[in-house]
């Protein structure tokens, strides 16, 4: 039995792997697929990824082809999430925050340094034309933190995924004023290098598996349902979010690498460039 360590966010995205590990899918290949919830984000799982404490992460597309140019000695091998990631901008529900543009120069609530809210907090400044040098960050690194932060005031707004987000608008301590959705697919498959090198059988392995489940995994009978239990949800917002989100079974292409690699160096988020092939396996 070889035992392969996955890391992911702790949101509904990620419902196709524990459905294969629950279901003996990876036992039946001789895999032990060992995964880790990872709250904090695309930037602790970056770090993961670097120390050797994951073999594989299910990570934001623009955090890792972020570290990855930095130098994490990894690799993109496939697209998860075709679809974009919807970020709500998120203000305390009592503050005087009405629209974006009283955001401008208000210090925002990330998870960590490289990660998705920090980097779309950059994407989204340069969006709506603002000085994106004037951006203040204040470290939370989770949700509860950002609760925290944004009700004492620490900070002023927080980005996160808008339907992970929602309970907390809805319970009425966020209030969400706007959206920003990726311009690019949201979440990629990535792997150490080092692991990749010695277990790319495994890796295809494991890819063929969830893919198998992420094709069919709509039609899963009242998969809506267990969504929504599962993770917390009403069941409309599920649904609407399930219309809304497709999983990929495909490489991450040339064009697609390209335009993330483009706009973080236009953003000044890595100061040099990768050609795809050392990015993309």
């Amino acid at each position: 039995m070889k035992t392969v360590r996955i890391a992911g966010v702790p949101e509904h995205f990620n419902l196709p792997w524990h459905l294969c590990i629950e279901n003996g899918e990876f036992d039946e290949v001789d895999i032990d697929l060992q995964w880790t919830d990872v709250p904090e984000g695309t930037g602790k799982m970056c770090q993961m990824l670097r120390d050797g404490d994951t073999d594989i992460a299910v990570i934001l597309s623009e955090g890792i082809v972020k570290d990855i140019v930095s130098g994490n000695d990894s690799s993109i091998v496939q697209v998860y999430v075709q679809s974009p990631l919807i970020w709500g901008i998120h203000v305390d529900a009592k503050s005087g925050f009405q629209q974006l543009s009283d955001l401008e120069n208000k210090k925002v609530a990330i998870s960590r340094m490289g990660s998705g809210s920090h980097l779309m907090a950059v994407v989204n400044a340069k969006n709506q034309n603002w000085n994106t040098q004037n951006l203040q960050f204040e470290i939370v690194n989770t949700i509860d933190g950002a609760v925290e932060a944004l009700s004492s005031g620490q900070a002023d707004y927080f980005m996160w995924e808008r339907f992970m987000t929602k309970p907390l608008v809805d319970n009425g301590t966020f209030r969400r004023i706007a959206d920003c959705p990726t311009p690019w697919p949201c979440f990629v498959i990535a792997v150490r290098n080092e692991f990749l090198k010695t277990n790319k059988h495994v890796i295809n392995q494991i890819l063929e598996i969830i893919n198998n489940t992420t094709i069919e995994f709509k039609e899963i009978p009242s998969i809506d349902r267990t969504l929504a239990t599962r993770y917390n949800q009403k069941l409309e917002d599920i649904q609407e979010w399930l219309k809304l989100t497709r999983w990929s079974q495909k490489k991450l292409d040339k064009a697609t690498f390209e335009k993330i690699q483009n706009q973080l160096f236009d953003l000044h988020l890595i100061t040099e460039k990768r050609s795809y092939e050392t990015v993309v396996q």
